[in-house]
């Protein structure tokens, strides 16, 4: 699969939010890490995955890989 990696800025101007907005309220609220969002090389830059963010947009959800965060910081598959 392939997949496209976008900056703050960039995917502010696809799915038309500010890109302060992305930061302080869709982050951790709606997109979560290593799912809608990577912090390669475990650096500060953040790259969104436009896949899944387009998935979640238009309410496509994959059951099989369905992951639900829990209070600890892990994931469990739901």
């Amino acid at each position: 699969m392939t997949h496209t990696f976008l900056t703050t800025e960039e995917l502010s101007q696809k799915i038309k939010y500010d890109p302060n907005y992305i930061r302080q309220f869709l982050m951790d609220n709606v997109f979560m890490e290593n799912i809608h969002y990577i912090r390669p090389f475990g650096r500060r830059r953040i790259l969104f995955i436009w896949e899944t963010i387009e998935q979640e947009m238009l309410g496509i959800v994959d059951t099989e890989t369905t992951l639900i965060p829990m209070a600890s910081g892990g994931m469990i598959h739901g």
